[in-house]
């Protein structure tokens, strides 16, 4: 017998998930943040302080002194610069959900042609 030709629905499909990138936001602004080598010590659009309680991976308000790590005491007002060692700046998966551009080259205009032309008489 030669080997089965015809209809591949079954079985596993490949994933046609949108890309993902990692990056970090303002805590006040969200504007995304520079990657490349050391933060700024200000956020470029709002001013907000980056190395903040706030803008940390191990900042938590259901934890003893809203943080995950070991910390003597309290630290206060938490969106303001401060000297913390277990300093981490929060970083975050997203989708990339938008290219501005669909994959047959057309644009955002071109569907709303489109549906306008649908309704004309």
């Amino acid at each position: 017998m030669s080997p089965r030709k015809g209809n591949d629905s079954f079985g596993l499909r490949p994933n046609q998930l949108p890309g993902a990138r990692q990056v970090s936001r303002c805590a006040q602004c969200g504007v995304v943040l520079p990657a490349l080598g050391d933060l700024p010590a200000q956020c470029p659009k709002c001013a907000a302080a980056l190395h903040s309680c706030q803008q940390c991976t191990h900042f938590d308000p259901s934890e003893r002194f809203e943080c995950r790590q070991p910390v003597p005491e309290r630290v206060t007002p938490k969106d303001a610069a401060n000297a913390c060692t277990f300093y981490e700046i929060r970083v975050s998966v997203e989708r990339e959900t938008t290219t501005g551009i669909s994959s047959a080259g057309r644009t955002p205009a071109d569907a709303r042609k489109a549906f306008d032309d649908l309704f004309k008489k």
